[in-house]
């Protein structure tokens, strides 16, 4: 059997996130990837310049073609762009007999929102209930939930609230928190965490969607989800401290790291 994984994100013509780093990582892994795109971006190391939303019908013509004929064992969400796009990706994923995984892109790792509040809801109200993990960043979760998430204690706090909105697994991402990168993951009532060495560097361009795609991957190739979290926290953490040193700005991390077995 010839692992299958979905992505279903934004372009970064850049190639360190997005869909572009999605693929790379699911083929680093010994997966075959395929996608269905939703938006397209102006962007480079030193930020994004220009997003062009694709049409929801378009976005689901895509998915149904791809499902259809190269069904995945894993799939994931990545940059949505609105809550019609958000809508129509729900109503065909309601048929998914695969894991999903939500990386909930709603907020920029510097606090930017990247979507309305209107999406956000189509997200939390259509999408959360579908997955079988949502993976927000330490400004997502504060969205999400209503109150700062910045330390263990509130990301503690913050885990029961988002799962009661649906998704059956939480995992936040902590970034650095005292000299750590630490996540959280919330799984049948049960956190679990999960730490790495802060690495000092301003390659970290992409590391939501790597970290996903990497989750991802290891669900495809059939591993549990603790087991995929801790495989994919290894192999993010060494993608950025053998980052290649691409571009003028905040540039991608090491697609060619080793995977973990």
């Amino acid at each position: 059997m010839i692992p299958i994984a979905l992505t279903i994100a934004g372009s970064d013509p850049s190639g360190g996130a997005g869909i572009q780093a999605d693929l790379k990582t699911f083929q680093q892994h010994g997966v075959f990837g395929t996608s269905a795109l939703t938006l397209l971006t102006v962007q480079n190391t030193q930020g994004v310049d220009g997003v062009l939303i694709l049409e929801p019908d378009f976005v689901r013509r895509q998915l149904e073609a791809v499902v259809s004929d190269i069904p995945p064992h894993a799939a994931k969400t990545g940059a949505l762009g609105s809550a019609a796009v958000i809508e129509a990706v729900a109503r065909l994923a309601r048929d998914f007999t695969f894991p999903l995984v939500v990386d909930p892109v709603m907020i920029s790792k510097h606090g930017a929102p990247l979507i309305s509040l209107k999406a956000v809801r189509t997200l939390i109200e259509r999408l959360f209930p579908l997955a079988t993990l949502v993976t927000p960043n330490l400004h997502e979760a504060s969205q999400l939930t209503g109150f700062p998430v910045m330390d263990r204690k509130s990301m503690e706090k913050a885990l029961p609230v988002i799962a009661g909105m649906g998704p059956r697994n939480v995992l936040i991402k902590g970034g650095r928190l005292e000299q750590e990168g630490l996540d959280l993951l919330w799984s049948e009532g049960t956190i679990t965490p999960f730490t790495a060495p802060h690495i000092e560097t301003p390659n970290t361009h992409g590391t939501g969607c790597v970290f996903s795609a990497a989750i991802t991957a290891r669900l495809a190739l059939g591993e549990n989800l603790p087991a995929a979290v801790q495989g994919a926290k290894r192999f993010i953490s060494e993608a950025i401290r053998t980052n290649p040193g691409l571009g003028t700005g905040q540039g991608p991390v090491n697609f060619h790291a080793p995977v973990p077995a």
